[in-house]
């Protein structure tokens, strides 16, 4: 099937099937402070997949934005990508397997019209704890999948989010497709890359208690999750990604800007780098909450994906000072406007991220050049170790190929193998260090956090009241131990100003003021004054958070049932996050 609209036709089905289309979130998780982009569509469904009631309903579908940096290394092959969409449908306690599975096999076998024949998938095998999944295997084998395609595996295939996590968690299927050309074989052998995963569709129908036991659940949810990117791939009888409508228009206006081709094996890799990291790029700097370039947390993610742009458009020879970057990132904004509104509201903002951050990176490699002519003027012999080869790319961001490239007009050496064994070191650390901050799923919400995410609306409101009503949320994260607000406005607060805003919250609290969650259309509660951090958020009925006179947000929750609960609040610190931003970390006592 060519050229189809996948994703509308995704959603449309899954409305016929009673399901609510809900709106992405932002790519910039909301109070959640594991980690540092939305990296699966369940995520910013976790109030609800932990029981909170959806203002939409139990059953609901969307296209959500999703961002991973786990596979940024192997960005260049025909199928990896750092942003993708991820279409997603689940039941917060309505329909189970029969249902879900059933909707999946119908949607690819109908709708899509993707040959039952090239269909494989697998089950839970089962352990010593929790039993196999024989329901899904049967509902499966129902509709016509063949044993010899029905795989059993173990929990690190079929589980989620992992045995040793404790909350909410189930078994999952998961759905292939013969990606060969030759013909299908017969049994499903799950370790044969030609069998690419298409669909995963998680049953969550039990709690890992914190003694170790899984109870199964009274409120049972269903998470399912399709690539849009791999899928549209197959769909259009693609094997790499890129070739596929979703990236046509980007590779041709590489092409043409470059003036190389993609189909050049010496350029295809730097071709889908700059694609991929460009999209990336449009969407995370779009994005409402202003993440600028820097050197911590997305900032940092969003600065080395720029560089690594400018790399790769070095290696095609692209004209660096030219207007280039804007050709291609206005063309994805374009493209993705229609989809997510925010895109073309920031549309400045993203073109200035990209030529700011630019300019910075052309300095860094002029002083990188420089410490290359440091280095070989020092050198004993004719080979650059793995030291200054690995300081080159640490410091100055270059890219081994370079280093290589600049001593080969000298006739010198590098020390690539130490080099590699350096680069495995500090991926070792990068990932080590970013493990909380990537994971997702379902995060903890414990008491504190819940006394945290309330106390971010009697902030919000008292900086309103201090500053004026230009003051609006911008970011925020909780943790059990502390609380970080983002908010706009332009200048250093003043001591009084802090004073008056901690004393301000403190009397919120102390006058023991309910905390109601009321439902109610989007555009009613904005007629009412309810204030909104990302509006496009919000599907078409909303949960409305009303603390009497002092604040009423649109929010998913949780929250403190009044506000005498949450103890003293006190302003530790107050600085810039980034142009036009400031932000406050608090403390409860």
């Amino acid at each position: 099937m060519q050229n189809i609209d996948l994703k509308n036709t995704y959603l449309k089905f899954f409305e016929e099937k009673g399901h609510k289309i809900i709106p992405s979130a932002p790519i910039i998780p909301e109070n959640d402070p594991t980690c540092l982009f939305n990296t699966a569509g369940m995520q910013p469904l976790v109030p609800y997949l932990k029981g909170e009631p959806h203002p939409e309903g139990k059953r609901l579908t969307d296209v959500q934005k999703c961002f991973r940096t786990n596979d940024l290394d192997s960005i260049g092959d025909n199928t990896h990508h750092t942003f993708f969409e991820m279409l997603g449908n689940w039941s917060l306690g309505d329909y189970f397997k029969k249902e879900s599975i059933t909707w999946s096999f119908e949607l690819l076998t109908k709708r899509l019209n993707i040959p039952v024949e090239k269909l494989a998938v697998t089950v839970f095998k089962g352990n010593s704890i929790v039993p196999a999944d024989n329901e899904s295997a049967e509902v499966w084998e129902s509709l016509g999948i063949n044993k010899n395609r029905i795989a059993f595996l173990g929990e690190e295939n079929n589980w989620w989010p992992n045995m040793e996590s404790t909350g909410p968690c189930g078994p999952d299927t998961e759905i292939f497709y013969w990606r060969g050309s030759e013909a299908v074989p017969e049994k499903f052998d799950p370790e044969d890359e030609t069998w690419v995963e298409i669909w995963n569709n998680v049953f969550m129908q039990y709690n890992h208690e914190a003694d170790g036991t899984f109870k199964p659940l009274a409120h049972k949810n269903v998470d399912t999750g399709l690539g849009v990117e791999r899928v549209t791939a197959i769909l259009e009888g693609q094997t790499d990604n890129y070739k596929s409508s979703v990236w046509k228009d980007v590779i041709e206006k590489i092409e043409e800007i470059s003036g190389k081709s993609y189909d050049d094996e010496r350029y295809t890799k730097a071709m889908r780098i700059i694609a991929d990291h460009m999209r990336a790029v449009v969407v995370i700097s779009g994005d409402d909450s202003g993440i600028k370039p820097s050197n911590t947390d997305q900032g940092y993610i969003l600065r080395r994906l720029i560089r690594r742009i400018i790399r790769y458009a070095k290696n095609l020879e692209i004209d660096i000072n030219s207007s280039w970057e804007k050709e291609l990132a206005n063309l994805i904004i374009d493209q993705y406007a229609p989809y997510y509104a925010e895109l073309e509201r920031n549309r400045q903002v993203i073109l200035d991220v990209l030529e700011n951050e630019k300019i910075k990176f052309n300095r860094t490699l002029e002083k990188g050049l420089r410490e290359f002519e440091k280095i070989v003027s020092h050198l004993e012999g004719n080979l650059i170790d793995k030291e200054n080869s690995f300081k080159l790319y640490d410091t100055y961001g270059f890219p081994i190929e370079l280093t290589v490239e600049l001593a080969k007009e000298r006739n010198l050496e590098v020390d690539t193998k130490g080099f590699e064994e350096k680069f495995a070191e500090h991926q070792a650390k990068s990932r080590e260090g970013a493990t909380g901050k990537f994971k997702g799923g379902l995060a903890s919400t414990g008491e504190m956090e819940t006394k945290y995410h309330t106390a971010t609306h009697l902030l919000n409101a008292a900086l309103k009241q201090v500053l004026g009503p230009h003051v609006h949320q911008k970011g925020s994260n909780i943790t059990a131990e502390r609380m970080r607000f983002d908010f706009s406005h332009d200048a250093k607060m003043t001591d009084e100003e802090k004073q008056k805003v901690e004393e301000l919250v403190n009397e919120y609290i102390k006058m023991g003021i309910p905390v109601e969650r009321l439902e109610m259309k989007k555009e009613d509660a904005l007629k009412l004054g309810a204030e909104a951090m990302f509006i496009e958020k919000y599907g078409d009925v909303v949960s409305v958070y009303k603390i009497g006179d002092v604040s009423m947000e649109l929010c998913g929750g949780p929250h403190v049932n009044n506000t005498s609960e949450l103890g003293t609040f006190k302003i530790k610190k107050e600085e810039s996050s980034s142009a036009g931003v400031r932000r406050i970390k608090a403390v409860l006592l």
